[in-house]
């Protein structure tokens, strides 16, 4: 793919970071360099390395060069402790550590030290970014390694990659237990993001600000992996703050800015929205358990996308299963998360595993080449995930149309029953955003001594707008939805918790 690139694109800018420009061609003798430090490293074809890192340019760099010296990439969540990151490269067996010193004071070397877990596998740790510490190496230094290197090794290294060979295990959140790590092959990743990149229109020449972390698929593989497929500029962003992006768009001219609901949500409701120039927008994709259709509808008209698309995936399916398209209606766009991408099949099913009727609310099942090899060294969970008949179980409640577009309501283990009536808390917090002066809100179910459980709202309100009580909201959402959907109490907070691609962490909530 990089070498297609330099011959399509070579002296046009792959990446934009800090008053630094490197050009498709320059960044593939980059890609090289470090792929032979790889190889002087002692990386062997399969072996994993993990990058423990924000969004910064050595960050492409690395994990292109890795898997030019046939190696496997391992990201890991910025936002982990150390026990949490030693639990990662154990399980993976990484033999490398590529990591920074800084990014928002934080020393990750001393915080891999202080959870002392025995690493046995782990031979070294390599700084890509601010001061390295006693017994590690900075980047500069283990790039020299490359100098002793010939480079038709790493041709011969990059010739004999096969297709179905491993590029990446990317570990899931772990939200509720330890992380599992969802094995991708070059072929599934390749074949998938182009798909993806055809869907959502990304081109040559457009300006693609990556917020999202290149530690999640959405960050890495929808993000700078699908950019540079299609000639478009990467421009890393380290962590998402509005104003700050809002601040970018005008001076680095950015076209693309695809993110969660949430970074959308967080722009339109900030103070300075309106204080920036936001004219060179064109392209937003998004995707949630549900997206607001009033989001959709204000990220045309107030934002000024062009085009926003709309879609669905997760990990264990390379993280795509279904999207709109460019020719779908504004209503369909705001109102589903697409159809099944090609050559995959998704179904929305009961508990027995039964297609249930169109309009009928399921378990949403994926069958194709994305679904993941399977999570690394555990068939258990492989076998639990993974059927008979190859159809992934993704634990995600949906609904299919006639025309095979599905609407995801909400999580299995999230929905609850209200006597007798399943209420799907995505549903209510739609419903909620409606209101003026709500900016966010996440809804949960609690015990409920006549009902079996109620809905209970955790809610942010609008800085811009005059002050609501928990008994105004409850008279409003008697007018606005079911009563069984109502919610019962409402709590009023600074912030949301969430995870670092954006999404609300009800278990957090639920411990409350």
């Amino acid at each position: 793919m990089l070498a297609r690139c330099v011959e399509r694109f070579g002296g046009s800018a792959a990446i934009e970071e800090g008053g630094r420009t490197l050009s498709f061609h320059e960044l593939a003798q980059d890609v090289e360099r470090a792929a032979r430090a790889f190889v002087a490293a002692e990386v062997q074809a399969g072996d994993r390395v993990a990058i423990w890192a924000p969004n910064v340019s050595e960050w492409i760099v690395a994990a292109l060069g890795v898997q030019s010296a046939g190696g496997v990439v391992v990201p890991i969540n910025t936002r982990f402790k150390g026990g949490e990151a030693a639990y990662v490269l154990a399980r993976s067996r990484a033999r490398l550590l590529l990591t920074v010193n800084g990014f928002l004071g934080t020393d990750y070397v001393a915080l891999l030290a202080r959870a002392d877990v025995d690493l046995p596998e782990l031979r070294g740790t390599v700084v890509l970014r601010g001061d390295a510490p006693d017994g590690t190496r900075a980047w500069d230094e283990f790039l020299a390694g490359a100098d002793a290197v010939d480079p038709a090794e790493v041709e011969r290294r990059t010739a004999a990659i096969a297709p179905d060979d491993l590029c990446d295990i990317l570990f899931t959140s772990g939200t509720t237990g330890n992380p599992k790590g969802a094995l991708s092959t070059h072929a599934q990743t390749l074949r998938a993001f182009r798909d993806w990149s055809d869907v959502v229109g990304l081109r040559a020449g457009d300006r693609y600000l990556v917020v999202v972390p290149f530690f999640h698929s959405f960050g890495y593989k929808a993000g700078w992996l699908s950019a540079l497929m299609m000639g478009a500029t990467v421009l890393p962003h380290l962590v998402f703050d509005a104003a700050e992006v809002m601040r970018r768009i005008a001076p680095d001219r950015v076209s693309v800015l695809p993110g969660p609901p949430a970074l959308y949500q967080s722009i339109l409701t900030h103070p300075e929205f309106g204080d920036h120039d936001l004219g060179s927008l064109r392209l937003a994709v998004t995707g949630a358990a549900s997206i607001p259709v009033e989001l959709i509808r204000r990220m045309g008209d107030t934002m000024g996308f062009e085009t926003i698309i709309t879609g669905y995936g997760l990990t264990e399916a390379t993280g795509i299963a279904t999207m709109c398209r460019y020719d779908d209606d504004p209503e369909t766009i705001a109102t589903t998360s697409g159809r099944a991408i090609p050559g995959v099949e998704v179904l929305v099913v009961d508990d027995a595993g039964a297609e249930v009727p169109r309009g009928e609310p399921g378990e949403v099942v994926v069958r194709g080449y994305n679904v993941t090899q399977g999570f690394l060294d555990d068939p258990e969970e492989t076998a639990r995930a993974i059927d008979a008949e190859g159809f992934l179980h993704t634990g995600d409640i949906g609904v299919m149309d006639a025309r095979g577009y599905l609407r995801i309501t909400d999580r299995k283990k999230d929905m609850f029953i209200v006597g007798g009536f399943n209420a799907y808390p995505a549903e209510i917090e739609n419903l909620l955003l409606t209101h003026p002066c709500v900016a966010h809100a996440a809804v949960i179910g609690v015990p409920h001594e006549r009902l079996g459980e109620v809905a209970k709202a955790f809610v942010v309100l609008r800085a811009d707008e005059a002050p609501v009580t928990e008994q105004s909201l409850v008279a409003w959402s008697r007018e606005a939805m079911a009563n069984y959907k109502v919610p019962r109490s409402f709590e009023f907070v600074g912030a949301l918790p969430r995870n670092a691609t954006g999404k609300v962490q009800k278990f957090k909530l639920r411990a409350r």
